[in-house]
């Protein structure tokens, strides 16, 4: 054996699960070495999830970063010779018309993401897997690429590690476990183990269901927890006798009972002659702590395994033997059924990329083996390259706020997303209901006082429409439709439309306390900014304005937006809720990595902001500052920030518009917040909702939204929103952009379309939420541009000004015509569309005011 190693360049803790294996290889196939893997277990790993993991592989989501890992890993698997591409269903059972439903919705994002799934009727079903009975089901899905990673995820795992260690890139040690970290100067510097201490550049936290425990000795929480995972084996069952396969019949979910179903193929394999029924628990999942687990010399199974109690799965059980029977007519297997341990997450998505605290640690936990290679080579990308071919947003742990890794709030939202693992569809607009109340603005009171609909985002809760402006639908009920379909009308207020028709013709208050803020101070803060920003920020000429720009990354692709406010000894950046920790961190990162001389602080909580917009905004306020005439155009020119008074209270003035309408954003200490809110009441000006400035109103705008719209998987042209001239000062991805911007056209144009004709089979309008592919209507074909990249809907509201449904999405070039005829598929149906606005043009803009996100 190797003497135990004083020192690498990279150390990957949990080597042995399928997750750390294909960190390694995908290190090693980025040019990596020096690699020095160590697990607790055996490699691979004994005790670990994978060492169980039912081994499903299927493209069904509706989230396209998942189905693109989920693809990446299949292929992965099948070119190692390990994978069985035997096909799956999903059914929906008679009388269950919601499950038949998200069927079709699934389908439609098949086509968005370029999977191969279809409609398939019952006849086809029980073709496909005789073992149902047809007459229960109505329908369902046929995904032929899923699949079955043979003979299992842990023999791929140990494979990949035997590769590294015969290329010599990697050193391999089994039964090590890391006890600690070596930390200095917010840098990671090595792991403690049990046989020594290896100093390294980087560590790779790849610990799955232990990850949380590895995260505490650097001082951080991921925010996953394992659940319970029903698994049950009936047997014997020998249709595959003979065969020498793994798996015989396609796998089918149930999902409807929250359950899935396979054989497990010849009697001769590992766990073959046997129906595995697995299941996922709806109402009461029982989550555990890592650190209540126990070690595996003290747990009668693994410590990733628990006993399964059979009052469990007896309901959803009898349920499953009614749909097939064979369930029934087998013998329940008890010495091998048991409750495997995996892990859900607080928002959906794993806990990826560098840590927050310490530089040179990176985690890849809360990962399931359908995603495992293809979350591998995003983070050895993103490792090497400072990006990943497709934008990791949704999966950075830089995108947590410190709430979000709170212990009790970690429980609380896993326990909310472990009970829609499986069955319910969620909605788009779904919020949490765990987890709640954790930021609230100094005028939530008054909200509640109004009714406000309120839901959350980052943590502050915001209403999305209020009942005290309810009359408000008597005036404009007949532009206000009612939303006949109950999908279309979940989460949503149809007083929020008719607070968008009263601001264009009166004014309205928005709370827009969310706003994250980041204040940059010390002799480098413009510096750095300049360094950052796609926009000029340096120059005497910018302070006092308000500057919206971007982040872009090393490609010259779109990584953030938001408004930098230049004041005479700082900066301040002005971000959405729900980027803001991501670019925070980002900064930090920078500046560290280059040497700028800044302080970057989070003063979030220490500010907030009130909108006030429509063609009486200006006579509004001038009510209640001290000096009206201030506010003249003149006076206060478009983008311009200065400071007024309100009610004795210091506001800065910030004039600029997301909504279509003039007015200016209103920012103040958050002690004199609700003093302000008070003295605007006081005008008679109604509070309107988050739901008038975040969607409808910024979509008539044809305004782009951050981490929807604006993604890194395009550049700064192609979503229009680049400056006639780029600044001379370098940027990060300046040289790329450049490049970009001397091309004969874009590749693709992020377009406005608007529905012209929402009516679906039945005669009722639908108002479509969520992801839709574009098509061809000719062809039926969801487009593609010239780089690959397909054409859906990135974004969609109902435009009350308007009267029509309005999406974005980015379309090839040939394709990018105003007045272009093409269709788009909503729950089967398709619909037709009209491109409306190529690139950045207002469907609806009284004032002509500029772009703000």
């Amino acid at each position: 054996m190797a003497a135990f190693p004083a020192e690498a360049k990279v150390v990957i803790i949990g080597l042995g699960g399928i997750v750390g294996a294909s960190v390694a290889h995908h290190l090693i196939e980025r040019g990596w070495d020096d690699i020095v893997g160590i697990d607790t277990s055996g490699i691979p790993t004994d005790v670990g999830s994978t060492a169980h993991a039912s081994d499903f592989c299927y493209t069904t989501s509706h989230d396209f970063l998942s189905v693109w890992t989920t693809q990446y890993s299949i292929d992965f698997f099948e070119k190692m010779g390990h994978y069985a591409r035997v096909g799956g269903l999903e059914v929906a059972r008679v009388g269950d018309d919601a499950r038949m439903d998200e069927i079709k919705r699934k389908i439609a994002s098949a086509k968005a993401f370029g999977t191969r799934a279809r409609l398939i009727e019952p006849a086809e079903i029980k073709e496909k897997f005789p073992l149902i009975e047809e007459s229960l089901v109505q329908g369902g899905l046929w995904d032929p690429d899923a699949g079955l990673v043979i003979p299992r995820s842990q023999t791929v795992a140990g494979k990949l590690v035997d590769q590294g260690v015969a290329a010599g890139k990697l050193q391999a040690f089994a039964n090590t476990e890391a006890t600690d970290l070596v930390i200095e100067d917010g840098r990671i510097k090595g792991v403690v183990t049990g046989r020594g201490t290896i100093m390294a550049d980087y560590v790779v936290v790849c610990t799955g269901i232990w990850g949380r425990l590895t995260a505490a000795m650097a001082g951080e929480d991921l925010p996953v927890m394992p659940i319970d995972h029903p698994l049950t084996f009936f047997g014997p069952y020998n249709e595959f006798a003979g065969t020498g396969k793994e798996i015989g019949w396609p796998l089918l979910r149930d999902q409807g009972n929250s359950a899935y179903m396979r054989d497990t193929g010849d009697p001769r394999t590992a766990e073959g002659g046997q129906i595995e029924w697995g299941y996922y628990e709806e109402t009461n999942p029982r989550l555990v702590h890592p650190r209540e687990l126990l070690t595996k010399h003290e747990s009668r199974q693994s410590p990733s395994q628990r006993d399964l109690d059979m009052e469990q799965i007896m309901e959803p059980l009898e349920r499953a033997m009614e749909l097939t029977p064979i369930l029934g007519e087998l013998g329940y297997n008890e010495g091998h059924s048991f409750n495997g341990l995996l892990q859900v997450s607080s928002d959906g998505g794993p806990s990826m990329g560098e840590s927050q605290k310490v530089r040179g640690l990176w985690y890849a936990v809360g990962i399931w083996v359908k995603d495992g290679p293809g979350m591998g080579k995003l983070i050895a990308d993103w490792m090497t390259d400072g990006r990943t071919v497709i934008d990791h947003h949704a999966i950075d742990y830089s995108r947590f706020y410190p709430h979000q890794t709170e212990e009790q709030f970690i429980f609380d939202r896993c326990s909310e997303t472990a009970m829609k693992v499986y069955n319910p569809a969620v909605h788009p607009r779904e919020p949490f209901s765990k987890g709640r109340g954790v930021r609230r603005s100094p005028f939530y009171e008054r909200e509640v006082e109004l009714g406000g609909y309120f839901m959350e985002l980052g943590g502050w809760e915001r209403a999305h429409g209020y009942a005290a402006n309810e009359p408000l639908l008597e005036k404009y009920g007949n532009r206000v439709p009612v939303r006949e379909n109950e999908w279309d009308n979940r989460f949503f207020h149809r007083v929020s439309n008719a607070e968008h028709l009263a601001m264009s013709e009166d004014v309205g208050i928005v709370n827009l306390s969310h706003f994250s803020m980041y204040d940059i101070e010390g002799p480098d803060h413009v510096a750095l900014l300049e360094y950052l920003c796609a926009a000029k920020i340096g120059g005497d000429s910018n302070i006092g304005k308000g500057i919206y720009t971007h982040f872009l990354d090393e490609e010259g692709m779109v990584r953030a937006d938001f408004t930098v406010v230049r004041m005479a000894d700082r900066c301040r950046l002005i971000d959405g809720a729900d980027a803001g920790p991501r670019d925070y961190n980002y900064m930090r990162r920078v500046a560290q990595d280059n040497g700028f001389d800044v302080t970057i602080t989070d003063v979030t909580e220490k500010f907030v902001t009130i909108g006030i917009w429509g063609p009486n905004a200006r006579t509004t306020l001038a009510k209640v500052v001290e000096d009206p005439a201030g506010l003249e155009p003149d006076a206060f020119p478009f983008a311009a920030i200065k400071p007024i008074t309100i009610g004795g209270v210091q506001v800065t003035a910030f004039r600029i518009s997301y909504v279509g309408e003039q007015g200016w954003e209103l920012h103040m200490r958050y002690e004199d917040g609700l003093a302000v809110w008070d003295a605007l009441r006081s005008t008679g000006v109604m509070p309107f909702g988050v739901e008038t400035y975040a969607n409808t109103r910024r979509m008539e705008k044809s305004l782009r939204l951050q981490n929807a719209d604006l993604l890194t998987e395009y550049n700064l042209l192609e979503a229009d929103l680049a400056r006639p001239k780029v600044k001379e000062a370098d940027f990060v991805g300046k040289a790329r952009h450049l490049e970009y911007k001397a091309r004969a056209h874009q590749p693709a144009t992020l377009c406005t379309l608007v529905m012209t004709d929402n009516t679906d089979a039945n005669g009722v309008a639908r108002y479509p939420v969520g992801i839709m592919p574009v098509m061809d209507p000719d062809t039926g074909e969801t487009l593609v541009d010239e780089l690959g990249r397909r054409s859906f809907t990135s974004s969609v509201a109902y435009g009350p000004t308007l009267g029509k449904n309005i999406a974005l999405a980015y379309l090839p070039h040939a394709y990018a015509r105003q007045g272009r005829k093409l269709q788009v598929e909503y729950f089967g149906e398709a619909y037709p569309v009209e491109v409306a606005a190529v690139g950045y043009k207002p469907l609806y803009d009284p004032e002509n005011l500029k772009p703000r996100s």
